[in-house]
């Protein structure tokens, strides 16, 4: 008998509380969840976009290909890229996002498995449409999802963390397409990162969950921040993404052709040049993004203008990093190259915040897919390109070098937008 009267009074407890378990069930366990699975296809969104820049050389010298068309296989993914963004962020406003996402990174990786049948330049231009495609899809509607798990003063702590899928995963398409590349075949990189992706979007699938709409939203809902024509007169969206546009300018040409540059101008083999990008960048990418996360972080508590601020001192930083690069001793090329690396990461996490926090839920997935349009129209669609034809010109130096003017120029922007950056929540009612 003396177990009777506890056991009851639990069972009376455990009955008054289906009210909050699945509350607090819905706010950890399932953002948690899907965060770690959304890192995962961000991871491999990565790899399969760097596997190419690490295999060039080797695919190059097997479609006896230009610099030029060689920079046009990355202006064809991000050019599909940039066509499909419009139509999937209207989607994205007004349907579940978890099938959008699902299908995009099977389309991807697909595309990616196919890759192993590809025999001819145009077959593999053609590949890089249907991965643009896929991508898209994706990287409009994760941060989308992200923004209503955490409310707008932890986005940047959430971001920074997602974001570092970017360097690690450019990482190791680096290392997949220069390692695997030069001992299997070009191709063999593509057939081994392709299985994942199919793999984890089936995880999402099953384990993935779908947040309420703006429910972690504590910033009014202004005509400016909450409709499509409002977009296009709200000054803190428009100088994030006309900077990180002109930033990604600089950005995409770099990476598409650094393991090329180190190759010819620092006589590094294609393995070992391939190594090289991808090891700075996995140890930069993380190392940065996470620095930048953590100053951002501190520095909101006294200055919510702290966004824009961390983004313009990184381009800045950078710059002279760049000219020493591109221009000064062959035997300063790696150190430059890491100190230019760490200073651009610094502003991954917070310049992508500043972005999703300047608009409100209703347009959240248009307004990304028009930011992704934007940078990818302005700044990596037809970087590679450009300075593939500016090398064939001249040489690769004077090409890589080009970008640097659009470092100035990114800096600038983001200087302007600093005034126009949008107070956090507990500046204005929350919930409203």
């Amino acid at each position: 008998m003396i177990f009777v009267v506890p056991l009851a009074r639990l069972s009376e407890i455990k009955a008054n509380l289906p009210d909050a378990t699945p509350s607090l069930r819905t706010r950890l366990n399932p953002a948690l969840g899907t965060f770690l699975l959304l890192i995962g296809l961000n991871l491999l969104n990565y790899i399969d976009r760097y596997i190419l820049p690490g295999a060039q050389p080797l695919i190059q010298r097997e479609f006896h290909s230009t610099d030029q068309q060689m920079g046009a296989l990355t202006t064809a993914m991000f050019f599909f890229y940039m066509l499909a963004a419009p139509l999937t962020g209207w989607l994205g406003d007004r349907f579940r996002r978890k099938p959008l996402i699902i299908g995009g990174a099977v389309l991807w990786s697909l595309a990616t498995l196919g890759t192993v049948w590809v025999h001819g330049y145009w077959t593999f231009y053609m590949r890089q449409a249907f991965v643009g495609i896929g991508e898209a899809t994706f990287g409009i509607f994760a941060p989308s999802v992200l923004a209503d798990f955490y409310p707008e003063r932890d986005r940047n702590r959430v971001l920074s963390i997602f974001y570092i899928a970017i360097p690690v995963g450019a990482a190791l398409g680096y290392l997949a397409g220069g390692e695997l590349g030069s001992a299997f075949g070009w191709r063999t990189p593509f057939f081994v990162c392709a299985i994942p992706g199919l793999v984890i979007a089936a995880l999402y699938g099953g384990f993935g969950r779908e947040p309420v709409r703006g429910s972690s939203d504590h910033l009014r809902a202004t005509g400016d921040r909450a409709t499509v024509l409002g977009i296009f007169r709200n000054p803190a969206f428009l100088t994030g993404t006309l900077g990180l546009a002109t930033l990604t300018f600089a950005m995409g040409g770099i990476s598409a052709w650094m393991p090329t540059f180190l190759h010819r101008v620092a006589g590094l083999s294609v393995a070992n040049s391939s190594l090289t990008v991808g090891a700075i960048t996995v140890v930069d990418g993380i190392a940065g993004t996470l620095t930048g996360g953590w100053i951002a972080q501190i520095w909101l508590r006294t200055n919510y203008r702290a966004l824009y601020l961390l983004s313009f001192w990184s381009v800045l930083l950078t710059l002279p990093c760049g000219v020493l690069l591109f221009f000064g001793p062959h035997a300063w090329a790696v150190p430059s190259l890491f100190a230019a690396e760490f200073f651009l990461f610094l502003n991954t996490g917070p310049l992508n915040t500043a972005i999703v926090n300047s608009v409100s839920a209703p347009v959240r997935a248009t307004a990304i897919s028009i930011n992704l349009f934007c940078i990818h129209f302005f700044g990596d669609t037809f970087s590679p390109q450009i300075i593939g034809a500016i090398s064939d010109r001249t040489n690769l130096s004077i090409g890589l070098g080009a970008t640097l003017i659009f470092l100035v120029i990114s800096a600038a922007i983001l200087r302007t937008g600093v005034r126009f950056a949008p107070p956090l929540e507990e500046q204005s009612q929350p919930g409203s």
